[in-house]
């Protein structure tokens, strides 16, 4: 069996604000695979988006330990956590995060060139991506000029085009069009097929979760089986 892409061990997350203590998360356990496809659902508020950051090492655990490729996050300098994050995840968050001075090819190029591919090989893959998500005509155009569901999908681009081990997803079609989502959801489990990419997604479209192998809701700081 493959060795796991990420895995928690009784992964905790508190916020103190003022006197008051939040335990978000009190005990997460989690093994990713390669290949694995899993949909986390649950309330708003139950910590969902947390769940994502510490798994791309985003932010810092309460106590329990996150490790990708059985590196553990905590242990690692930031340079070494930028450098992994580039080189083996792709992020998709509700906001697309993209950078306004880029055009949308500019921007889906960016994983490939910080990772030392060409510039060549880089714009040939991200013009090919953006051209299935159908912004062949949108590449020069930068993000005050494409709306809503196309900024989205030039970060579900920039996500995917670098073949990353592991795709991390907060509500990755929450804004697009039916007929949008169904492609981006495609070119997801394709990259998964044709990779063994593991999908985490975080959603409260139950009929994309559905899809999934896996679907785990949060309630009380926990993972359960639905």
């Amino acid at each position: 069996m493959s060795n796991p892409i990420l895995m928690c061990q009784n992964v905790g997350k508190t916020y103190h604000d003022g006197t008051q203590t939040i335990d978000v998360l009190t005990s997460i356990d989690l093994v990713v695979n390669p290949g694995d496809r899993i949909a986390i659902i649950g309330p708003s508020g139950s910590g969902k988006s947390t769940l994502l950051h510490l798994l791309g090492g985003l932010d810092k655990v309460s106590h329990g330990t996150v490790a990708l490729g059985g590196e553990d996050w905590s242990r690692l300098s930031e340079k070494k956590r930028c450098k992994i994050r580039n080189q083996k995840l792709g992020f998709v968050y509700q906001f697309h995060h993209l950078l306004p001075e880029l055009t949308a090819l500019e921007n889906v190029m960016m994983p490939m060139c910080l990772g030392d591919v060409s510039v060549s090989d880089s714009t040939d893959k991200a013009r090919e991506l953006l051209t299935q998500l159908g912004l062949k005509s949108r590449l020069t155009h930068k993000p005050a000029q494409l709306s809503g569901g196309e900024r989205q999908r030039v970060a579900i681009a920039r996500a995917l085009v670098h073949e990353p081990l592991c795709v991390l997803a907060d509500e990755p079609t929450g804004n697009l069009d039916t007929a949008t989502a169904k492609i981006v959801f495609e070119k997801f489990l394709a990259l998964n097929a044709a990779k063994q990419c593991a999908l985490i997604i975080v959603t409260h479209d139950l009929t994309l979760a559905k899809q999934m192998d896996r679907v785990l809701m949060l309630e009380a700081g926990r993972l359960v089986s639905t």
